[in-house]
C-alpha cells in the first residue's frame, strides 16, 4: 500500500481513506475504512473517462448487476454512486495475498489445495453467471486467498489495469496469459460468454499446481499468439486434475466444460474450518496481514474535505476500526491464528497478551530461469521448507515470510531486485545468489541499509572488493567454505595416499580463481611432495599440449582448476586419450551435468571437492531428506537437490540470529543482523553441518562442510565430511 497523494481526498462518501491501493488508465483503487469500522476497496473512476457517456451508463449497468452477488468465494459490494462527477465502487477488503503473491512466495500448490480453490473459485463464477455478468479477467492477481476460502475480486466492473469490461467492445479484454481465445481474437461482446471464463479458471488451476502460465511469458503478442494457435505447456501438472484443465482449455468455446461440470469435476470441499485448506506458511502471511490493517494509522489529511472532523483522536478511530478489520479478515480465526490453540496464549516473546506474533521478511533473490536455475530453484525450496517448519513451531517468538525474486544470474536484475526488497520495511536479510557478480551487486545494494547478505552457492574469490565492508563492519557473509578451499577434498585424497607429485592444469579462462586456487596448492602441497602447473589459454580449447607436458612428470594426481564444465570434460577426455589413469579432481563449479555429458567414460572415477553435501549420507539429515521429498513430491529415489539442505539450515542460522537482534534493538532487529553475524560467537548446529558467523577466511571453521564426491558408474556420489572420505575411498 502506498500512502495518500496530496491530490487525494480524505474523505470520499463517509468513507476515511488510508492509502493507495493501486493506480491505472481508469483510475484509482484506495483502502478505505467504513463509519462503522469496516475496511474497504473503493474504486474512484477519473472525471475523463465518466465523461463518456457509454461508459456511465456500462458503469451504472453492471454496478447494479455486482450488487445482485451475495455468493460468499466474491466480495461484497458495498456501495456505489454511478451518478457522481467521479463515479466509485467500494467492495469488502480482504487482506490477504493473492494467489499470484501466494504462488511466487511459496511455489506451487498441493493438488488438495488447489481442488478446494478451484470448487470455490467456480462456485464464485456461478455467482457472477447468475447476475447476468461474465468476469473476463479471472487471473491469479484477481483471486485473494482468506483463512476460510479464497475470493474472487475485479467482476465486470473497472479494473485498475485498463484492460477492462468498460472498454470498447472491440478491445481486447483480459490478462494475455489467463484470457480465453475469444478474448484474444477481440470478439463481439458476444462471443465472450461464461465459457471464457471457464478457460480462465483452467489457467488459473494450471498456475495453482504448477506455478508457470500454461501459455508462458514474454512479449503480449507472442503470449496472445500461442493463446489462440498453440496448445498449453502442461509439462508439469500431472495427476487427476489433468484432464479437467485440458478440458476447461480447449480452443473452441462450446468443447469446454459448463462451470458447475467444472464444480463437480473438482469434488467436495471440507466446511469453512479456517486454514486448514491452505498449505503451511501461507495461514501465518494471512494473519499477518490481517494483523497489519489492524494498527493502521489516520492517514494525514490532504485535500480540505468538509466530512472529515477536525481533532478526530487515533484512538478513537482504532477501535472503531478494530471489529471491521478482523471481520474483513475472515472472523475471530485471523486474530487467533498468532495463538497458542491449546492454551489460547500468544506465542510471542510477551506470551500470554494474545497480539498475533510479529512476522519478519527474508528475501530470496535467487536464478530461478537463467543459468543457474538449478540452485536457485533448489534454495528456494529448501529455504520455503525451513520456514514453514520454523513457522509451524508453537514456541517461534515471531513469523518468518519469505520474499521470492528472480535476478535470473544477471548483476543489473540482482541490483534492482535488491532495491525492489528494500521497500518492505520488514525486511532483515537477503539470501541466494548464484554466483559471485549477482553477490557483490546485491551486497553493493543493500549495504547503506545494512541488510545482510548471506550465500549458500556463490563464493566471491578472494580479492574482489565488495563495497563497504571492513575488518569490523560487514554485510556479506558466506555460508560456505571459501572459493580457494573446494580444492582440499582432492588434496587431502593426495595427501592420504601418498601420492605426492601433483601436475595442475590452470585453465586460464578462469581467470584470477584459477591462479588464486593453483598458489593455494603450491602453498601447502600434498603430501609434502611436488606441484607442477601447465597452463591453457584462455582462448583455447585444445588441452593436449597442457596435458602432454603435464603427463611428462609422471604425476601420482592430476587437478583440473577451472570454473568451467565444458572445458573441465575436454582435459578429462585429453588425459583419457594420452593413458593417464590415475586419480583426477577438480573443485565444485565444473561438477555439473554437462561435464558428465560430455566426458562421457574420461569423467569416470573423477573426485571433486564441494560445498553441499548429499544429506542421505548424513544421519542427521535423513528426517530433513524425508521432508523435502514429501515437500516437493521426489520419489525415495530421486536425490536431493544440491544446496537444498545447506538452504534449509541457514534459514534456522538467521533465525537464531533474528533473536539475538530482537533482543538487542526490539524496534529494529534488522539493524543489528550485521553486527550479530560478525560478532555473536555462538555456533549454530545445523542437519549438515555447524555454522559460525565469526569463522574468518583461512580458519578450520571454513573447511567444515567441505565434502568429496567422485564419479562412479556415470554419476556423482557423495563421499562424504572431506577429511574422512579422504581416507576410506
Amino acid at each position: 500500500m502506498q500512502p495518500l497523494k496530496k491530490v487525494d481526498p480524505s474523505v470520499l462518501a463517509g468513507y476515511r481513506l488510508l492509502g493507495r491501493l493501486g493506480t491505472g488508465g481508469m483510475g484509482v483503487v484506495y483502502l478505505a475504512r467504513s463509519a462503522g469500522g469496516a475496511l474497504a476497496a473503493l474504486k474512484l473512476i477519473r472525471a475523463e473517462h465518466a465523461a463518456d457517456p457509454g461508459f456511465r451508463e456500462r458503469f451504472r449497468r453492471e454496478a447494479r448487476a455486482a450488487e445482485r452477488i451475495t455468493g460468499r468465494w466474491v466480495v461484497r459490494v458495498l456501495g456505489a454512486d454511478p451518478e457522481a462527477r467521479e463515479p466509485w465502487l467500494a467492495t469488502e477488503y480482504v487482506p490477504g495475498p493473492s494467489l499470484a503473491e501466494a504462488v511466487a512466495l511459496h511455489g506451487a500448490l498441493p493438488e488438495p489445495t488447489v481442488r478446494a480453490l478451484g470448487a470455490r473459485l467456480a462456485d464464485a463464477l456461478a455467482d457472477v453467471h447468475t447476475a447476468g455478468l461474465v468476469h473476463r479477467d479471472v487471473k491469479p492477481g484477481n483471486v485473494l486467498l482468506a483463512l476460510d476460502g479464497p475470493r474472487l475480486i475485479d467482476f465486470g466492473i473497472a479494473r485498475t489495469t485498463g484492460a477492462t469490461a468498460l472498454t470498447a467492445t472491440d478491445a481486447m479484454i483480459g490478462t494475455p496469459g489467463f484470457l480465453a481465445p475469444e478474448q484474444a481474437r477481440a470478439l463481439g461482446a458476444g462471443e465472450v460468454g461464461p465459457a471464457s471464463d471457464v478457460f480462465s479458471l483452467g489457467c488459473v488451476l494450471a498456475y495453482a499446481l504448477t506455478g508457470e502460465r500454461p501459455f508462458g511469458t514474454g512479449a503480449v503478442a507472442a503470449v496472445v499468439y500461442r493463446t489462440v494457435h498453440e496448445e498449453p505447456d502442461l509439462d508439469g501438472l500431472h495427476g487427476p486434475l489433468l484432464p479437467l484443465v485440458e478440458a476447461c482449455l480447449a480452443k473452441d468455446a462450446a468443447d469446454r466444460p459448463s462451470i458447475a461440470e467444472v464444480r463437480n469435476a473438482l469434488g467436495p470441499y471440507e466446511g469453512p474450518a479456517a486454514g486448514d485448506w491452505l498449505p503451511p506458511g501461507l495461514p501465518a502471511l494471512i494473519a499477518q496481514r490481517s494483523s497489519r490493517v489492524l494498527d493502521l494509522p489516520v492517514a494525514d489529511p490532504t485535500m480540505l474535505n468538509p466530512e472529515e472532523p477536525q481533532g478526530t483522536s487515533r484512538r478513537r478511530f482504532l477501535a472503531l476500526g478494530t471489529a471491521g478489520a478482523v471481520a474483513a479478515a475472515g472472523g475471530l480465526t485471523a486474530w487467533l491464528i498468532g495463538r497458542d490453540p491449546a492454551t489460547g496464549t500468544g506465542g510471542g516473546a510477551g506470551g500470554g497478551t494474545g497480539a498475533p506474533r510479529r512476522a519478519y521478511t527474508l528475501g530470496v533473490l535467487t536464478d530461478l530461469s537463467g543459468p543457474g536455475k538449478r540452485d536457485g530453484h533448489a534454495q528456494e525450496r529448501g529455504l520455503r521448507l525451513a520456514m514453514e517448519t520454523f513457522n509451524a513451531r508453537a514456541d517461534r517468538p515471531f513469523d518468518l515470510v519469505l520474499k521470492v525474486m528472480d535476478d535470473s544470474g544477471d548483476p543489473k536484475r540482482a541490483t534492482a531486485g535488491a532495491h525492489t526488497l528494500l521497500k518492505d520495511p520488514a525486511l532483515v536479510a537477503v539470501l541466494g545468489p548464484t554466483t559471485a557478480d549477482t553477490a557483490v551487486a546485491m551486497a553493493d545494494a543493500l549495504v547503506d541499509a545494512k541488510v545482510p547478505v548471506l550465500s549458500v552457492v556463490a563464493a566471491v574469490p578472494a580479492g574482489t572488493t565488495i563495497r563497504g565492508q571492513m575488518p569490523d563492519m560487514r554485510t556479506y557473509f558466506e555460508a560456505r567454505p571459501y572459493s580457494q578451499a573446494v580444492i582440499v577434498p582432492f588434496g587431502r585424497y593426495l595427501t592420504e595416499h601418498k601420492r605426492g607429485r601433483t601436475a595442475m592444469i590452470e585453465d586460464r579462462a578462469a581467470g584470477t580463481y584459477a591462479w588464486l586456487t593453483v598458489q593455494t596448492v603450491r602453498q601447502s602441497p600434498p603430501a609434502r611432495g611436488t606441484v607442477t602447473v601447465h597452463q591453457v589459454a584462455a582462448d583455447s580449447e585444445d588441452f593436449g599440449p597442457a596435458v602432454r607436458a603435464a603427463l611428462a612428470g609422471s604425476p601420482t594426481g592430476v587437478m583440473y582448476v577451472g570454473i568451467s564444465p565444458r572445458r573441465a570434460a575436454l582435459c578429462a577426455k585429453a588425459l583419457r586419450q594420452q593413458g593417464y589413469r590415475g586419480p583426477c579432481g577438480s573443485v565444485e563449479a565444473p561438477l555439473q551435468p554437462e561435464f558428465l555429458a560430455l566426458a562421457g567414460p574420461a569423467a569416470e572415477g573423477w573426485y571433486f571437492g564441494t560445498g553441499y553435501t548429499d544429506p542421505d549420507t548424513v544421519p542427521a539429515a535423513k528426517e530433513f531428506a524425508a521432508a523435502y521429498r514429501k515437500r516437493w513430491r521426489l520419489a525415495a529415489s530421486d536425490p536431493v537437490d544440491r544446496y537444498a539442505a545447506e538452504s534449509y539450515d541457514v534459514l534456522f542460522w538467521v533465525g537464531q540470529a533474528l533473536r539475538t537482534a530482537a533482543r538487542r534493538n526490539a524496534e529494529r532487529p534488522g539493524a543489528a543482523m550485521s553486527t550479530v553475524f560478525m560478532r555473536d560467537g555462538r555456533q549454530y548446529r545445523g542437519v549438515t553441518r555447524s555454522y559460525e558467523a565469526m569463522a574468518g577466511e583461512g580458519s578450520a571453521a571454513t573447511l567444515e562442510g567441505l565434502t568429496l564426491w567422485r564419479i562412479r558408474s556415470g554419476r556423482p556420489r557423495c563421499l562424504g565430511p572431506f577429511a574422512e572420505a579422504a581416507k576410506r575411498d
